[in-house]
């Protein structure tokens, strides 16, 4: 392994494990671009993927005591979204992955501009069982067909009155799965292969060790400051998906 490979493991690891650490997503939007120039696709992505669900872990466990009082309506997310990912591993030899990016790009960086500079965030606090299940199923077909799960429900759960544990309760644990069940089909694939397992070796730890500083920053920040903190990734989510495309 070369030092311009360690380099751009160590930086993809960081940036992925403390995104994930800090919000419980977006692991594949800010590491996969590091990953991506030092080794082929599905290698960069079988890592990735392998990172998020790993640090992912940590991040189910400060959420423990939430996913026990409101077991539900995570439900309501992840069981349409185990019917949506073979449905998006599916798609991949019928439509174009790199389109679907750039329309994801475009909703996120509308989505997160538009509310990002908005003094006043809308709050919804009825229950909407329908959209939640519409959302989860949304979000399990991009999973399987683009590795961007939380997508979706990090907008719709960024506007709801929840507190920052009750959100995360549904993000992390829906991105975990979602995102395992990607890794079990990569596997089955072969895509970890010995020289991935090396990578891993040095991303793994890096990604963990730097969730282990976005939770601490997850654990100071109030209900609303999260919730913009949601929105602003969108944006910036966004923005790092269309400039990661276009180059």
């Amino acid at each position: 392994m070369t030092l311009h490979e360690l380099t751009f493991l160590i930086i993809g690891g960081l940036a992925g494990g403390f995104i994930n650490g800090l919000a419980g997503f977006g692991t594949s939007l800010f590491a996969l671009g590091f990953f991506l120039t030092i080794m082929p696709p599905v290698e960069a992505v079988a890592i990735t993927v392998a990172i998020s669900v790993i640090s992912g872990l940590q991040g189910l466990w400060i959420v423990r005591h939430s996913l026990t009082q409101n077991p539900r309506r995570l439900a309501r997310f992840l069981l349409p979204a185990l019917v949506g990912i073979p449905l998006g591993v599916a798609s991949l030899k019928q439509i174009d992955v790199s389109v679907l990016k750039y329309v994801i790009a475009f909703f996120l960086i509308l989505y997160g501009g538009f509310f990002t500079f908005r003094r006043n965030l809308p709050k919804i606090d009825r229950p909407t069982p329908v959209i939640d299940m519409i959302v989860g199923f949304f979000g399990g077909i991009l999973g399987g067909a683009a590795s961007l799960s939380g997508a979706l429900p990090t907008m719709w759960c960024s506007l709801r009155g929840w507190p920052k544990f009750e959100t995360r309760a549904v993000l992390q644990p829906f991105n975990v799965v979602v995102l395992a069940l990607t890794a079990v089909m990569l596997a089955w694939g072969g895509a970890f292969h010995a020289r991935t397992l090396l990578h891993l070796c040095v991303a793994v730890p890096t990604a963990v060790l730097a969730a282990q500083f976005g939770i601490f920053v997850f654990r100071k920040l109030n209900d609303d400051v999260f919730r913009r903190l949601l929105i602003a990734i969108c944006l910036v989510s966004g923005t790092v998906l269309l400039v990661r495309e276009l180059i």
